[in-house]
């Protein structure tokens, strides 16, 4: 019998990515998803595989899965700050609820358990680059809050089964990632700049531009978080591209690939919106031989190519 594994979210973006390599490495894969952010399309090309299947279900209730588990891969969670501003309660349940359901589920069966956390726990970072050990600058009250206090509060607890109940548990940090099924109305940089461009609107940034964010290709993530959830290493893991730029640059990049002729308009900075990101990722380079292989050109022209199928 293969190996099975449950994916949290599994029909969300980096969710049935991560289904995809599993898949591929021969394990049988169960994703688990309330559709609230994921949707269908995202697998639609699994339907049929045996050793797939999917669930719809909402994680901050009990889970139930008849089968052996080999590992509980928790991706469930709003990620964009536009999906957590408009869902602050459902992002908090599934940060705090959903990850003690998993956690429980992963206990039960005897499963190692990886939480896909964020670079968003280091806040408005004073410490730059950002390493593992940096504790962050989080306003526990702002609007960012619900997901940054949501994640900070999962690490804590996946650290206590750790410590308490000896769940073999793994943390990725999980850097800005980009790439196809991203959904068009994402609200995050690169989907919005490609969705606005393909329309023919204007690219809109916000503030200055200059706030700083690092870009990493999703297949080059997910390679990482494959490498995190095989491996004997128990604290937080940095896992994104190390190479820095500007929101403009992203932007006006976006622009030369598709219309260089588009505007780019401003609009004041969102309360908390971090000035600087970018991953020290000495720990997974050196413990989980990882390192970004995708150059970002290459990815946006694979991600335009599937935006652009979607749009027409």
């Amino acid at each position: 019998m293969k190996e099975t594994i449950l994916v949290t979210g599994g029909a969300g973006f980096l969710g049935s990515h991560l289904c995809d390599r599993f898949l591929a490495e021969g394990f049988a894969v169960i994703a688990m998803d309330n559709l609230l952010t994921g949707s269908t399309d995202n697998i639609a090309h699994l339907i049929g595989n045996k050793d797939f299947r999917f669930i719809h279900h909402d994680i901050t209730n009990y889970i139930f899965v008849s089968e052996p588990l080999w590992g509980v891969a928790h991706f469930a969670s709003p990620a964009s700050p536009k999906d957590y501003l408009d869902y602050p309660i459902q992002t908090l349940k599934v940060g705090s609820l959903g990850t003690h359901k998993a956690l429980g589920l992963a206990k039960h069966k005897g499963a190692r358990f990886l939480l896909a956390s964020t670079s968003e726990v280091y806040g408005d970072p004073l410490t730059h680059p950002q390493p593992e050990s940096y504790w962050g600058n989080v306003n526990p009250v702002g609007p960012r809050g619900v997901y940054d206090e949501a994640k900070r509060f999962a690490e804590a607890i996946t650290m206590a089964y750790y410590r308490y109940h000896a769940v073999n548990t793994k943390i990725v940090r999980i850097f800005n990632t980009f790439g196809p099924r991203m959904r068009l109305n994402d609200g995050r940089a690169i989907p919005n700049f490609i969705t606005q461009a393909l329309r023919g609107e204007p690219l809109t940034l916000f503030g200055d531009g200059q706030q700083t964010r690092s870009f990493c290709y999703v297949s080059d993530l997910v390679d990482g978080i494959y490498r995190l959830l095989c491996s004997d290493l128990h604290d937080p893991v940095n896992i994104g591209n190390p190479v820095e730029w500007t929101v403009q640059q992203m932007a006006e990049t976006v622009r030369e690939l598709t219309d260089p002729k588009l505007e780019l308009v401003y609009h004041d900075l969102p309360e908390d919106d971090p000035k600087i990101r970018q991953p020290d990722i000495t720990l997974a380079s050196t413990k989980l031989d990882w390192a970004p292989e995708v150059e970002i050109n290459e990815g946006l022209r694979m991600t335009l190519a599937d935006f652009r199928r979607r749009l027409a």
